[in-house]
């Protein structure tokens, strides 16, 4: 089954998941970078969250840019690619 074909409330369920989990992982550097927890690189942790928030954003676009979508899914995708896009511009500016 393709991406396309299923429900936009799935669709918008796994994009608020990944945009979440993304938005964990580049909090995890930025906290270390002040607190001193670990002596670790995190240079790659910063690149999977920002792979995670960029995955969530594209499933957030894809719903809006779905056919025959209620006006409640098409709001929800708005706010979310919002989300999704503040927090990649910040987090971007961050590194």
């Amino acid at each position: 089954m393709k991406w396309l074909d299923k429900d936009e409330n799935l669709l918008l369920q796994r994009s608020f998941i990944f945009g979440v989990a993304g938005i964990a992982i580049c909090l995890l550097p930025l906290f270390n970078g002040y607190f001193q927890l670990l002596n670790a690189p995190m240079g790659p942790l910063n690149g999977i969250g920002l792979l995670f928030q960029f995955f969530g954003l594209s499933i957030a676009i894809m719903v809006l840019k779905k056919r025959k979508i209620s006006e409640q899914a098409k709001d929800k995708a708005k706010k979310m690619i919002l989300v999704l896009g503040v927090a990649l511009v910040f987090f971007i500016m961050v590194i």
